[in-house]
């Protein structure tokens, strides 16, 4: 007899959800299942064109451009394709000009379409040069990591990295279509479904603490990518990431709760260096360390920090902060000091209280320096 996840899978093909983003004129949806890649319905909603341009990388592209090429051909008269390094230490102008060159080069105009094929990195660069290239062309995500699929290929944030600070160069552009292809998870190496994990694991304690429960009971699964499990875990953290777009895109307010562990993160990945970490190793870290401070500001109790330090070990994820520096309390303050969401140099975190709910908290630096001194090596 067939097992649950055996049967499942059988059905897989046929299976698929739909999350929309609710942006009025500018909606969009994200499609959720597995094949997608290679199904004509897919790309039925987007306008055929003279050109199509694919933006991947070199780990990414061997596998599945020509797939997405074969796919996109009925709908484009050409579609081009450029291949950029591998890697967060890459996402800067001059990666960025790469792609430019090639839309240049192609002579494409303002109706091409761009379609992000990759990770974060590639996504958020894609949609950087679609918002830019002849002041705004269409582009489309194609998430092909857990990470991007549950986060940074949605809402529209995109970006380069500055040797200051992580992503503080970019713009708010949203794409006309997500397709996530679970698929394509599968061969992912397992130090990616951990980074992914990360910022699956965030939307339980600040929105959901009934996913966060779910996420306890089938961490195992989700780690050995069991489908069902991963399917649930991408659909409920896109319709928790959807509506927070929706009432506020352009991180005014609400949309900032979405950065809990960033701060701590973003710090993380400036300070040793862009690619040393991973960007959901730093987040799963930086969750811990806020949950510490979320505890010493009075809004939590030490229970929920030791459950959320567990779940984040349990993932593959490091529950320590490295060492940036001598007086490495004052080098963290200093690189979270020109973190996006610090204003006049007061840095502001995103801290968790009650559980299921997050805020917006400024901290004395005293606390903060408290906090990093007890949760780094």
């Amino acid at each position: 007899m067939q097992s649950f996840a055996q049967a499942y899978s059988a059905g897989l093909a046929a299976a698929s959800t739909t999350v929309t983003i609710d942006l009025g004129d500018r909606s969009y949806p994200i499609l959720i299942g597995h094949g997608l890649l290679d199904q004509g319905t897919t790309w039925d909603s987007l306008r055929p064109g003279a050109h199509a341009m694919v933006v991947s990388n070199e780990t990414v592209a061997p596998l599945y451009a020509e797939r997405l090429q074969a796919a996109l051909r009925p709908r484009y008269a050409k579609v081009h394709t450029v291949v950029l390094p591998d890697g967060e230490e890459h996402k800067h102008w001059a990666t960025l000009n790469l792609i430019f060159d090639a839309l240049l080069h192609h002579q494409c105009d303002r109706k091409t379409t761009l379609f992000a094929l990759g990770g974060g990195v590639v996504g958020d660069m894609t949609g950087f040069a679609a918002a830019s290239y002849m002041r705004g062309v269409p582009f489309v995500q194609v998430p092909t990591t857990l990470l991007a699929q549950v986060d940074s290929s949605v809402g529209g944030k995109t970006g380069i990295n500055h040797p200051l600070g992580k992503n503080m160069v970019g713009a708010f552009y949203q794409p006309d279509l997500v397709v996530c292809d679970l698929a394509t998870l599968g061969t992912l190496p397992a130090r990616e479904v951990s980074a992914g994990l990360a910022e699956i694991i965030k939307y339980g304690p600040i929105a959901d603490m009934a996913f966060l429960e779910w996420i306890e009971s089938n961490i195992g699964a989700l780690v050995d990518q069991d489908p069902a499990a991963l399917t649930h875990a991408v659909r409920r953290s896109c319709e928790i990431k959807a509506w927070v777009v929706g009432q506020d895109e352009r991180e005014s307010g609400l949309r900032a709760v979405l950065n809990f562990g960033h701060t701590f993160g973003h710090a993380i990945e400036a300070g040793m260096g862009y690619g040393e970490w991973l960007h959901g190793e730093a987040v799963g870290c930086g969750m811990v360390m806020a949950a510490h401070l979320s505890q010493r500001l009075g809004l939590i109790d030490e229970v929920l920090v030791a459950r959320l330090t567990r779940l984040i070990e349990r993932a593959g994820l490091p529950v320590r902060g490295p060492r940036l520096a001598a007086r490495n309390a004052e080098r963290y303050l200093e690189l979270m000091r020109v973190d996006k969401k610090a204003e006049a140099g007061e840095i502001r975190f995103v801290v968790v209280g009650p559980p299921g709910q997050a805020a917006m908290r400024h901290a004395p630096d005293s606390v903060v320096a408290d906090v990093i001194d007890h949760c780094c090596d």
